[in-house]
């Protein structure tokens, strides 16, 4: 894993946090200074933080499990949406599903509801439906769409919440904590970081930051995932050559056979030849007898 450039981050404007009158007391050890009535954020630590989170994101990624992503506000929004459909994670952009964690069954269903109207499509049972239903239908299907469609591909409870902004995504934060779901989040100098498992502190507001840290995450992952898939391909080429190995054993066993059968085939035949010389030695030696008496 390439190491942080610290640099890139104060590029980034990583560093700069909330007015010092809006700052959580909690994020003091994260805080460098103050300037001009607003908190700097340590990138020293950023960086360290940062590369402990993209450590356990990478493990949790070779491990096959799902992390999704939550960002709703409008300058994460777009960059979450591109950067994690990369890596084919799920993510929400828009309003956070109240229970989307804690009564994940319900959730399930209206995805399952969008499966279904989408084999109605397929099926030609849309069309026999009347303008009405088939206007209600489709304003139901684009709902589920922009809410969920980004999280169809999850069949189960994500391994890890990746957010931008606790303060925004409050009931993530708190329905993540009711299933012990390990959190991992930016947090800026006004939020709490002691629900959070994996802070990462950083300006939450500017796009450029965002960017830059969801980069280094989402490259992080996608290593998880390129391992784990060099790990599948190394487990079935190994499956294969056991195959190989135990159907070179069996033949090699089975010529073996043949080799300790020949000799006994050989022997057989030699038998049978020589029961079959036996009657044709008694027939000449009586032939000769009764020669010899036509003789007398």
């Amino acid at each position: 894993m390439a190491k942080i450039d610290v640099k890139g981050l104060l590029d980034a404007g990583v560093h700069f946090g909330h007015l010092t009158r809006k700052w959580n007391p909690n994020m003091a050890p994260y805080i460098y200074m103050e300037r001009n009535g607003i908190h700097v954020i340590n990138l020293y630590k950023t960086a360290a933080k940062l590369n402990e989170a993209n450590e356990a994101l990478k493990k949790i990624a070779a491990s096959g499990r799902k992390i999704l992503f939550v960002a709703t506000k409008k300058q994460a929004k777009d960059i979450v949406a591109e950067k994690v459909s990369n890596i084919n994670m799920p993510y929400i952009t828009e309003r956070w599903p109240g229970g989307m964690l804690t009564n994940f069954v319900t959730i399930r269903k209206a995805i399952k509801k969008m499966s279904a109207i989408d084999r109605m499509k397929k099926d030609g049972t849309f069309n026999t439906l009347s303008k009405k239903e088939r206007l209600q239908v489709d304003r139901l299907r684009t709902k589920l769409e922009k809410n969920l469609g980004s999280i169809a591909d999850m069949t189960r409870l994500p391994g890890a919440l990746f957010i931008v902004d606790t303060m925004r995504e409050h009931i993530a934060v708190k329905e993540a904590q009711r299933l012990n779901i390990p959190i991992f989040a930016m947090v800026d100098t006004n939020c709490d970081p002691n629900p959070i498992d994996f802070v990462i502190p950083a300006n939450d507001d500017a796009g450029k930051s965002i960017n830059a840290i969801l980069t280094e995450v989402t490259n992080a992952i996608a290593e998880g995932l390129a391992e784990r898939k060099s790990e599948k391909q190394d487990k079935k080429e190994g499956t294969q050559e056991e195959a190989t190995a135990e159907v070179e054993v069996k033949a090699e066993a089975a010529q073996a056979e043949e080799v300790k059968a020949e000799p006994a085939a050989e022997e057989a035949q030699e038998s049978t030849e020589a029961t079959a010389e036996e009657p044709a030695a008694e027939e000449s030696s009586e032939e000769a007898a009764a020669e010899e008496s036509s003789k007398e």
